[in-house]
């Protein structure tokens, strides 16, 4: 991929990088397709639900320290409450003081989308710096921005002169995109065009760690290599993010939210990324580890820590292993969770009746074919012949669980969960994926699915007593996953 961080916004992941939300066969089906970029989207006549990718542009940006955002749009677009709360939570996971969140909405009107709202954005822009005295402001455009046609960019080019501090257009407008995954892109072409800065002086000690809100469990095996971890963008500051560029490297928790931003800081500013799934399970890890320590010139080293961390657990995983070889799971998860799960389902002698992924790229920004999670996946545990991409609608997924006879739902995302546990089959919802990265994360996700297990006959009660909303007519008949147009 060729990166341009002059360009006002990158292009979505739709005509970047092919993105789909619908499919139903095997693994090795979509891998084989998206090899030629010849998945068809089937697309739905009907949507129960879904995410918006200025919804996902705030979970990043919100929670840079000392920065305002500005959400231009109608104020049912703007929810700091909600990321205030996971934000502040997290933060003391990480021994970290909580802070505020810094977000004014300009509350464009009906009137403002006939006659434009750039003078609400001039004057939300001038509350912002006399409300808290960012170091940066962010413009999240919107749905209703990006229809009137706002012209943002002169905006904020006029503000920055006036203030002295960075003022950073970002759009996210939903409609744009039908992957909300393209929200982390907008976000992050926005800190690399206006906040990183040029590399001035190299810390070869130095990992960038691309990651969600959650505990530290990076820093933890990255001591044991003698490196230390920069984890961000949740909790970074303005200036922590303008030195990313000096580091040694860059991995990320999944290749998903890392796909634009690391090949971008590989390209731009020289800082490679590192060519290996994020570490999950005892295989992938181990290969993370091997990765990092070939990087940093420390072979010896990471083969000293490998073989230490499977001593450390092995035992007590192995006892877990042997009561959960040959539970039948179901995951459902985003593009490359889905993969990781499966692989750390596989390891631990899980039988996988089946996949969905809430949506799946068809190429990558890199073209690393270590960082090709699904092929990885493949090559791992063999083909999955019930593979799905579906984003989240639980008149499709009701359907297809029902399918099959599963012991566990193993799920990433919001409200996935439910879904099962209203059919009464045991789940495990990962909240914080950072939980679970690791060596010790993967014996914290070893002992999470025993105890969900274990605890069968609650969610069987439950799904006793859950009347679902969908007719019979629905349930029993035999129609295609997708409601074709």
């Amino acid at each position: 991929m060729s990166v341009n961080i002059n360009n006002p916004e990158v292009q979505n992941r739709d005509h970047r990088l092919g993105t789909v939300i619908t499919f139903h066969g095997s693994a090795q089906q979509l891998v084989e397709q998206s090899n030629e970029r010849k998945v068809k989207d089937l697309g739905r006549a009907f949507s129960q639900c879904s995410d918006c990718s200025q919804r996902v542009c705030e979970s990043q940006l919100y929670a840079i320290r000392g920065a305002a955002v500005i959400v231009h749009a109608p104020i049912g677009c703007c929810s700091p409450e909600v990321i205030q709360s996971s934000t502040a939570s997290f933060a003391r996971n990480r021994n970290l003081k909580p802070a505020d969140v810094h977000v004014l909405c300009s509350n464009i009107s009906v009137k403002d989308t006939v006659y434009g709202g750039l003078e609400k954005l001039r004057t939300a822009i001038d509350e912002a710096s006399r409300r808290f005295s960012p170091t940066a402001i962010f413009i999240q455009s919107s749905c209703a921005a990006g229809i009137v046609g706002d012209d943002i960019e002169s905006v904020a080019d006029e503000k920055e002169d006036e203030l002295g501090i960075p003022i950073i257009p970002i759009y996210c407008e939903g409609f744009k995109s039908k992957t909300w995954s393209s929200g982390f892109d907008a976000a992050f072409h926005g800190i690399l065009r206006k906040i990183v800065k040029p590399c001035a002086k190299k810390d070869e000690n130095m990992v960038n760690v691309l990651n969600f809100n959650g505990v530290d469990t990076f820093n933890p095996l990255l001591e044991k290599l003698h490196l230390h971890g920069n984890l961000f963008l949740p909790h970074s500051t303005v200036e922590q993010l303008s030195h990313i560029s000096e580091a040694l490297c860059t991995t990320q928790i999944c290749e998903t939210l890392g796909s634009y931003i690391g090949e971008a800081l590989e390209e731009k500013f020289g800082v490679p990324q590192l060519k290996s799934n994020s570490p999950y399970g005892l295989a992938w890890t181990d290969e993370w580890v091997r990765a990092l320590a070939k990087i940093s010139n420390r072979v010896d080293l990471g083969e000293e820590v490998i073989a230490s961390e499977h001593k450390r657990i092995q035992k007590e995983l192995d006892a877990i292993k042997s009561k959960l070889s040959g539970k039948k799971a179901y995951i459902f998860a985003g593009d490359s969770f889905s993969h990781i799960f499966g692989v750390m389902a596989k390891e631990l002698g899980l039988e996988i009746c089946g996949i969905a992924s809430l949506h799946h790229d068809q190429i990558r920004d890199s073209a690393a074919e270590e960082l090709n999670s699904l092929q990885r996946m493949i090559d791992e545990i063999g083909d999955v012949t019930n593979f799905t991409v579906c984003n989240k609608q639980p008149y499709l997924m009701i359907k297809i669980l029902k399918k099959y006879d599963i012991d566990i739902l193993i799920s990433r995302h919001f409200n996935a969960g439910v879904i099962g546990t209203r059919l009464g089959i045991p789940s495990f919802r990962i909240t914080d994926p950072n939980a679970i990265m690791g060596y010790d994360g993967f014996l914290n996700f070893a002992k999470e699915i025993l105890s969900v297990i274990e605890t069968k006959n609650f969610y069987k009660t439950i799904g006793e007593h859950t009347v679902l909303p969908y007719s019979k007519w629905w349930l029993e008949h035999n129609n295609p996953y997708y409601f074709d147009k």
